[in-house]
């Protein structure tokens, strides 16, 4: 067994009755490449201080006028333009999510070193989702069609509107001919691009995949939408402190736009080319709620099913989580469903554990949050740092577990989950461990 693989045990059930071990090698997974687009920085440095600074990146919408809306604020991404980052014909041709989503990548195959690396295209590939697509694209085209009619309509609005757009400029820009797909399962899709991708490489399909979601949906039509849910704050008067994820005073969440792309590679790759790694992933759990279109399950059963496999996945016990990057919208639901599931499967270990939500800084961004908040995780396990929960003033008693409210901390980190839970039931955790040579 090389150094880049692992035995896992598995159980089954074989037709004598008997319980037989099944024994199957799996290759190590790591993450050289961190790149993020989010309201609290542009690229892995700037992203990371704004973190651990517990930088607020949520004002009152600039990006279309916001009066007459319930909900008037959001985390948006600030001076971007993509002819900055991009060739301009391509930025032209694409929409804003798929703009956020190649830069991104850019930056993460930067970071990782891949950029000025001869890597063999067909053993690299792309998962990167997104849960609206080029709405602001769509939003534009429909406004030509009413005033003009549909002759005034350009060739591009199909491309620039569909959700894989984003993984095949990424595919076409780099040459990753391998695996290619672009998931969309609401605010789970960034982890369910990295957790596919993670099994991808798992099994040797491929060497490397950039994995992530992004998203760019601050514009009229689905913020209304989502204003109409009334599952937004509308703490209007003080945007800065209107995301407050377990808070007792919260009442609703703050929409956010950007990406997250991570560069995921077997170990034995990044050891053959002398790569950085930032930490390796060892776990992934994804399950179904079945039960509403927007409301999570009351008791929390498919968030528990998902970190309960993760942690099989991994091959580690709940006393072995450090630290939790929580998918903490700062609703009621969501942060009472959310802390139950967490203290029913850790129990008493429940209380020994670091756990935040980065969405108090960045606003939720959809279907870009899980990958953002993987690297967020990364990092933390990385450095031994995990970013506070701002605005986290008053325990609410459904949410009383160590939120870190006041401040960045240095912990013993070794082992941290992320966890994202999606409208419609979508339910993804990945386990995170600091990397270690184990050959």
């Amino acid at each position: 067994m090389g150094p880049a693989l692992w035995m896992s045990m598995r159980s089954s059930q074989c037709s004598s009755g008997r319980e037989e071990m099944l024994v199957i090698d799996r290759n190590r997974v790591v993450v050289t490449g961190v790149g993020v687009i989010t309201p609290i920085g542009i690229g892995r440095e700037e992203f990371w201080s704004g973190l651990l600074a517990g930088r607020n990146g949520i004002t009152r919408i600039s990006s279309f006028n916001p009066s007459g809306f319930r909900s008037q604020m959001a985390g948006e991404v600030k001076g971007f333009h993509a002819e900055d980052w991009i060739d301009r014909k391509l930025a032209k041709r694409t929409d804003r999510f798929t703009h956020f989503a190649l830069v991104a990548a850019n930056l993460a195959m930067k970071d990782s070193g891949l950029d000025a690396f001869l890597y063999d295209g067909r053993r690299a590939g792309v998962i990167i989702g997104s849960g609206i697509g080029g709405t602001q694209t769509f939003e534009r085209a429909n406004v030509d069609l009413l005033e003009k009619g549909p002759r005034s309509l350009g060739p591009l609005v199909v491309s620039k509107v569909l959700i894989n757009t984003a993984a095949c400029v990424v595919s076409i820009t780099h040459g990753l001919k391998g695996p290619l797909s672009a998931p969309s399962v609401a605010c789970s899709t960034g982890a369910n691009a990295i957790g596919d991708a993670y099994r991808i490489l798992e099994r040797g399909d491929a060497d490397i995949m950039l994995a992530g979601g992004s998203e760019a949906s601050i514009s009229p039509v689905p913020f209304a939408g989502f204003c109409a849910t009334r599952a937004m704050s509308t703490r209007n008067e003080d945007p800065a402190r209107a995301s407050r994820p377990f808070d007792r005073n919260r009442d609703g969440f703050v929409m956010g736009e950007g990406a997250g792309i991570l560069v995921l590679e077997t170990l034995d790759h990044a050891c053959e080319r002398g790569a950085t790694v930032h930490a390796e992933i060892t776990g992934y759990g994804n399950t179904a709620d079945a039960f509403h279109l927007t409301a999570p399950e009351p008791d929390g059963e498919g968030m528990v099913r998902a970190m309960a496999e993760a942690l099989r996945d991994a091959d580690v016990g709940v006393s072995d989580i450090d630290y939790i990057n929580a998918h903490g919208t700062s609703t009621i639901l969501n942060d009472r469903t959310e802390s139950a599931a967490v203290m029913k499967l850790f129990g008493d270990h429940a209380c020994a554990l670091k756990i935040s939500s980065i969405k108090s800084m960045t606003g939720h961004l959809l279907a870009a949050a899980g990958a953002v908040e993987l690297a967020a995780t990364v990092l933390s396990v990385s450095t031994g740092r995990v970013p506070p929960t701002i605005n986290f003033e008053a325990s609410d008693p459904g949410c009383s577990l160590d939120f870190v409210p006041h401040g960045a901390e240095s912990i013993d980190l070794n082992t941290a989950m992320s966890q994202s839970f999606g409208f419609g039931g979508g339910n993804a955790c990945l386990v995170v461990k600091r990397y270690e040579n184990r050959s």
